[in-house]
């Protein structure tokens, strides 16, 4: 299956942390990612419920006239175990939106090595064994 996992933009600083909105830097990343992302055609964009991610992953949605929906198995500390149960039973492609270091280790795991460098709004396009 194929899927596109993806760091949420840049954020504001601030708490609590789960309601932190991105940056107009962010909004700005987001909405070229979504441009960029948007021609793969995801059957859907999966999403952290994190404010940052789901403002990313609602821009990404949009310009892929996708379903968004939200899952907590993307929440900080998600593995290559949540991942895989987030997407089970979708269409590929599927967009998923999490935050860092997850989006890194998973990405070590499934492909062995040191984690990546996943800067805000960069996403690696995978090829999960489903």
């Amino acid at each position: 299956m194929r899927v596109y996992l993806v760091r949420h933009a840049e954020a504001l600083p601030g708490q609590p942390d789960d309601l932190r909105p991105l940056s107009p830097a962010g909004a700005e990343q987001a909405r070229l990612l979504a441009e960029r992302l948007a021609s793969v055609s995801p059957s859907v964009v999966l999403s952290s419920p994190l404010l940052r991610a789901r403002e990313t992953a609602a821009a990404i949605a949009k310009a892929a006239d996708a379903e968004l929906v939200i899952d907590e198995r993307l929440a900080p500390g998600a593995s290559v175990a949540s991942l895989l149960a987030a997407v089970e039973g979708r269409a590929a492609p599927v967009v998923v939106v999490g935050h860092q270091p997850d989006c890194g280790e998973i990405v070590a795991e499934l492909r062995g090595g040191e984690p990546p460098a996943y800067p805000p709004a960069a996403f690696e396009e995978l090829d999960l064994p489903l």
